[in-house]
């Protein structure tokens, strides 16, 4: 069997927002990601006895599972708790979350410095006003494209997928190219790290 030819990405992002999203000084070290509106499409499905059912896409979970490889700590911070989030969440290797918070900043806040990262090595990804407080304190802010209009207006980069369908892995690819890491990524063993494909 022949090998197979290593091949250059096609992936590619402008220089200007690769610089943005690489953050200042030693890189990238966190990555916070909402859930309703950016891991999901933001529609929330209640059955008849109260259970909740959302809808994630492997190709976000297969992302954060790369930042992970690459040194980048994902950190999910959401409104909203629910036994199918938390098993997404244990499912893809998540260790850092906090579930049905009112105030995210609070919540992050204490995420990130448990961490011992600085916010200037931290990015996020969020789509509505609650989200509005950590986007605007990240070094690298970005929001799915249906995300409400002041979401949109402090984020470096607005994704071309939308949430639910690749935003979040739009969001961990660019995150992977800045830090010089996606190539290498490309170039490995290629294996499912989503646990659920």
């Amino acid at each position: 069997m022949a090998a197979v030819r290593p091949r250059a990405p096609a992936l590619t992002f402008p220089a200007e927002l690769l610089l943005l999203a690489r953050g200042p000084g030693d890189g990238i070290a966190a990555a916070i990601f909402d859930v309703d509106g950016v891991l999901t499409d933001g529609s929330v499905y209640v059955g008849e006895d109260g259970e909740t059912f959302k809808a994630f896409s492997t190709l976000d979970g297969q992302g954060m599972k790369l930042l992970q490889l690459a040194g980048i700590v994902p950190i999910v911070v959401t409104g909203r708790d629910s036994p199918a989030v938390r098993r997404r969440m244990a499912d893809l290797g998540v260790a850092h979350a906090a579930y049905g918070i009112a105030d995210k900043m609070a919540a992050a806040a204490a995420l990130v410095d448990a961490l011992g990262v600085d916010w200037q090595r931290v990015a996020a990804i969020g789509d509505d006003w609650p989200d509005l407080p950590i986007l605007q304190r990240a070094a690298f802010a970005c929001a799915p494209p249906h995300a409400h209009i002041e979401v949109r207006a402090v984020a470096h980069h607005v994704t071309s997928a939308p949430a639910g369908q690749g935003a979040a892995r739009e969001f961990c690819d660019l995150l992977l190219v800045a830090a010089g890491r996606y190539a290498g990524l490309l170039r490995s063993p290629q294996f499912a790290l989503d646990a659920s494909r």
